[in-house]
């Protein structure tokens, strides 16, 4: 069960797989924008048809204009999170626990932003598992979520306890969590790269994507293209925006379409990103020096993680620089220490690994 966004759904793909590979019955839950996961060889159930999250979110930032500023900086914290997804579980809650009486799982898996799926392993007494899908703390997430009238509405008196946790995030870049590790297997859904993106180039290749729900001052593209003549690399722009890709470019620069982002991350020297935490796990998994852009919801904290980290930068969109992009190919510190955490990553036990734990869970 995830939230109505797909990069709430697609972290958890990986665990659905593993589980599904080894003759487990697995249904993924959510809504909206979320639903683009289908085709992923996991069937996906709408709970909430007609779901618009931008509806919800608009209208508890015009309840809560202080906490609509804070978010859109990027110093919400939880408190613009708590409000709006507790709005948006509410919503989702009928079709959940609908779903959930219908289809009996024997046990639920849910990321820290799907609170009703929390609400449906308590109504049915199954094991709930809270599978991380960020770099804040998922318990914490959880917690904070504004859903006690949509419990109340259902006779329970609150959200239970995790029988376990799984954490995703280095420890390294979030400091030590409770729960269990899981190595994070970053998913772009599927298709395939062009030819000439699939090979490595003969020199550098920045790869810089944006995210679909940019705000104002986000999107790092107009500024790397005009950088761009100055950096002896190869420049990519995934799903360049409108005014980007209408415009001439330097001969340094090439643009593609969606693509398998993570697929292709191998063939890169560097990444440049919005900070989205699909984005920051991609990069850090591939061992990636990144230049990740703050701005509102989680953007910002993640942005001062991974500076904090060492293994990237974090610079305003509209303020990088040629020195910035210069930096990211060249500079030795950066690249240890996203090899680091690459490997830190790579250390952890696998999503199917962690199968048989879940297993003892579900007959316990």
């Amino acid at each position: 069960m995830s939230a109505p966004l797909l990069g709430h759904l697609f972290p958890l793909i990986p665990l659905a797989r593993a589980l599904r590979d080894v003759g487990h019955d697995v249904l993924a839950a959510s809504a909206g924008d979320a639903l683009a996961a289908r085709g992923n060889e996991i069937e996906v159930e709408d709970v909430a048809p007609g779901f618009d999250f931008g509806r919800i979110a608009r209208r508890i930032m015009m309840r809560h204009p202080l906490v609509a500023r804070a978010e859109i900086a990027g110093d919400g914290g939880l408190r613009g999170v708590s409000r709006i997804f507790g709005a948006v579980n509410d919503e989702m809650a009928d079709g959940v626990v609908a779903l959930a009486d219908r289809w009996q799982p024997d046990l639920v898996i849910c990321e820290p932003l799907a609170a009703s799926g929390a609400l449906a392993a308590a109504r049915r007494g199954v094991p709930l598992v809270l599978h991380e899908n960020s770099l804040f703390n998922g318990p914490e997430l959880l917690a904070a979520t504004r859903f006690a009238g949509t419990l109340g509405r259902y006779g329970v008196d609150a959200l239970p306890s995790a029988a376990t946790t799984l954490t995703i995030a280095p420890p390294s870049v979030v400091g030590a969590r409770e729960g269990l590790p899981m190595r994070c297997e970053p998913f772009s859904g599927g298709g395939a790269a062009p030819d000439w993106l699939a090979e490595r180039p003969a020199r550098p290749r920045i790869l810089v994507s944006r995210s679909t729900v940019n705000g104002a001052g986000e999107n790092p593209m107009a500024a790397v293209v005009a950088a761009a003549p100055e950096v002896d690399a190869e420049v990519v722009l995934v799903r360049p925006d409108n005014k980007t890709a209408s415009r001439e470019l330097p001969e340094n620069v090439r643009t593609v379409d969606w693509v398998p982002i993570n697929d292709v991350l191998p063939t890169c020297a560097a990444v440049v990103h919005h900070g989205g935490a699909g984005s920051v796990f991609g990069a850090l998994a591939a061992g990636l020096p990144q230049l990740v852009t703050p701005g509102a919801g989680d953007r910002k904290h993640n942005a001062q993680l991974v500076a904090a980290r060492g293994a990237g930068l974090s610079v305003p969109a509209k303020r990088i620089t040629a020195v910035d992009l210069n930096r990211l190919i060249t500079d030795d510190a950066l690249a240890s220490a996203a090899t680091e955490v690459q490997a830190e990553i790579a250390a952890m036990p696998g999503p199917d690994e962690l199968v048989p734990t879940l297993e003892a869970l579900d007959r316990s």
